[in-house]
């Protein structure tokens, strides 16, 4: 397996809430930037004319991410069909749930208090699972509980992760010097243009510049972290079901230009 299972500072309990939040703004403003809002609705779309569904059950949802922005895109598109968003975790922060959820009144977009592991789906609700950049933090027997649980529960399953793991090893370690302090310095950037902005967001980023640090190791780390096609095929995807599909794929832009990866799992019709 090309992967390999790096640590990344979000992942840990003990990663104060603080700096994960203000990691997850830049990230947001990154996702602005590459266009993901765009391509991840555009996979929805097509998936919508195979298989129909008017709701979105978002697993590992952490602090929100890109799917509430996207499902704001597609229901802007087409107001006849509006689809509901549920996010879901398997340890949601109750207090930001509920700030999350009085923010949201009205948008059709709902983060459940109650926990939802993505291993096991047997009582999901119904609707299409998505999982947005957070596939590559499953180790590799969680990897496959995921897909295989998807798949033995008749799941619509769409996991897209916005880069692939494509450099080998050897060049990501000999560049990572650079690749840190790239991506560190992108921080910086990215920051002013994130909302809403607090005094710590300012006060940990530039005056205690630790975020831009932490930041950039999870941002390369997740590069090698990445699931390859080979490594899905060969070691994670269950026994072929004649009831049930799998399609993996380069995501595109309008333009062309690739951005990351998806798997797709349908049940068959």
């Amino acid at each position: 397996m090309k992967r390999i299972q790096l640590f990344e500072f979000e992942d840990f309990d003990w990663f104060p809430s603080t700096f994960r939040s203000t990691m997850t703004k830049i990230i947001a403003v990154l996702h602005r930037v590459m266009g993901t809002k765009e391509v991840i609705a555009n996979l929805l779309l097509q998936i919508r004319e195979k298989s129909p569904y008017s709701k979105i059950v978002d697993l590992g949802a952490g602090s929100g991410g890109i799917m509430p922005t996207v499902v704001q895109h597609l229901n802007a598109q087409s107001k006849d069909k509006p689809i509901d968003l549920l996010l879901t975790d398997l340890h949601p922060n109750q207090e930001f749930v509920k700030q999350f959820n009085q923010q949201q009144e009205g948008k059709k977009i709902f983060y459940s208090s109650d926990s939802l592991d993505a291993s096991n789906l047997s009582k999901a609700p119904e609707g299409i699972k998505t999982m947005v950049n957070s596939f590559h933090h499953m180790p590799p027997d969680t990897a496959r509980k995921i897909l295989a649980t998807a798949q033995e529960n008749k799941q619509p399953l769409l996991i897209y992760e916005i880069a692939e793991n494509k450099i080998p090893t050897f060049v990501w370690f000999l560049f990572l010097p650079l690749g840190l302090l790239l991506v560190a310095i992108s921080a910086l950037l990215f920051l002013p243009f994130a909302k809403p902005l607090n005094w710590k967001d300012i006060l940990f980023t530039y005056l205690i510049p630790v975020v831009p640090l932490f930041y950039a190791w999870d941002g390369q780390a997740s590069m090698r972290r990445m699931y390859t096609f080979d490594d899905i095929k060969n070691h994670l995807l269950p026994k072929k079901d004649d009831s049930y599909t799998w399609e993996m794929a380069t995501a595109q832009k309008e333009d062309g230009k690739n951005l990351g990866y998806y798997i797709l799992g349908l049940p068959k019709t």
